[in-house]
């Protein structure tokens, strides 16, 4: 929920509004640019005065795969794995959903599909609009009005683009989230991450940071 902080500044009293973001990490290496790339994005947000809440999936050990019983859920619309629950009360709170992870391949790694499969779900994410010609999806999270996507790859942009056509752009923003209704939707791609200078990697960094500490 978004509230008000003020901040010094000479003479002047700076308002600012505060916000809940709740970021989602999938990558299970300390060592990856993915978790630099947390770090940054959390440092900003901190330094904004911002709530964060994050959900890593590979610390939760969380499990991707749908089951008979996830399957009987989605119908009935009642999900039953506690995890999942878990997560729609923390981001049923929140103003900012970030998702932070790597390319692979050209998509998404199992966790964070699999995190899509379960969480972005009917009685978690959204229902189902009642006595409408064509399936319609209501949110439910009524609250959150940003999503942002953080990757990484190793392909150059343009290839991406014009040989595996943004993949991850075309299923997840106009896919799912534009399905269900978000309108400020932000895909933040860093490419060719493996093949590009420290220093340039390094810049990446503080402008991530920067962006957030200044929203």
């Amino acid at each position: 929920m978004l509230s008000s902080a003020r901040f010094r500044c000479g003479n002047f009293v700076l308002k600012h509004n505060t916000m809940k973001t709740v970021i989602v990490f999938n990558h299970p290496y300390e060592g990856s640019y993915c978790n630099a790339i947390l770090d940054a994005v959390s440092r900003g947000l901190s330094k904004a005065g911002h709530e964060t809440d994050l959900i890593h999936l590979d610390n939760d050990n969380f499990n991707p795969v749908m089951t008979a019983s996830d399957l009987k859920a989605f119908k009935d619309g009642e999900p039953q794995d506690a995890q999942v629950i878990n997560y729609r009360n923390r981001i049923d709170t929140a103003d900012h959903l970030i998702i932070i992870f790597p390319i692979w391949w050209e998509l998404m790694p199992a966790m964070t599909k699999g995190f899509i499969d379960k969480v972005i779900f009917p009685g978690v994410a959204y229902d189902y609009a009642k006595n409408t010609r064509f399936p319609k999806m209501i949110k439910r999270w009524k609250k959150l009005n940003t999503v942002t996507v953080v990757t990484t790859m190793n392909t150059p942009s343009i290839a991406y683009r014009l040989l595996f056509g943004n993949a991850i752009k075309k299923a997840i923003f106009n896919g799912t989230f534009r399905k269900l209704g978000f309108k400020n939707r932000n895909w933040i791609s860093f490419n060719m991450v493996k093949f590009v200078s420290t220093k340039k990697r390094e810049k990446w960094l503080f402008g991530l940071e920067k962006r957030f500490e200044t929203q």
